[in-house]
């Protein structure tokens, strides 16, 4: 299989950059709730608990989940779809590996605290 094929260069690529910018995020996190930099949401925004908690476990998890991304796109060795095919499939785990580590982040951070504050 040729290494420029769709299914090994859009998930290894998008592995490698949430890994970069996960551990960038993990050494340098944001110190105060802004509007520019850090994992950004509602409920990570509420207070400066939520915010420094948020960073941190976000930080780690793009980590891993970027390292699984980058497993899938080895996968491209064995499975040799066609281009049209492998890109559907590598952009449709980039989604979905977005939507799995917003999920992950907000569930921790309800169950870590109360809706009190």
């Amino acid at each position: 299989m040729p290494t420029d094929h769709p299914l090994l260069i859009i998930p290894f690529s998008v592995g490698l950059i949430f890994i970069v910018v996960g551990f960038i995020m993990y050494k340098f996190p944001p110190k105060e709730i802004n509007g520019l930099y850090g994992y950004r949401t509602s409920a990570s925004m509420k207070n400066q608990e939520r915010w420094d908690f948020a960073q941190v476990y976000s930080s780690k998890e793009m980590m891993k989940m970027g390292g699984l991304q980058c497993l899938v796109g080895l996968i491209a060795f064995v499975y040799q779809p066609s281009e049209k095919t492998g890109t559907l499939i590598g952009l449709g785990i980039m989604i979905l590996v977005t939507i799995l580590l917003f999920i992950k982040v907000e569930k921790k951070i309800k169950s870590k605290f109360s809706k009190k504050d």
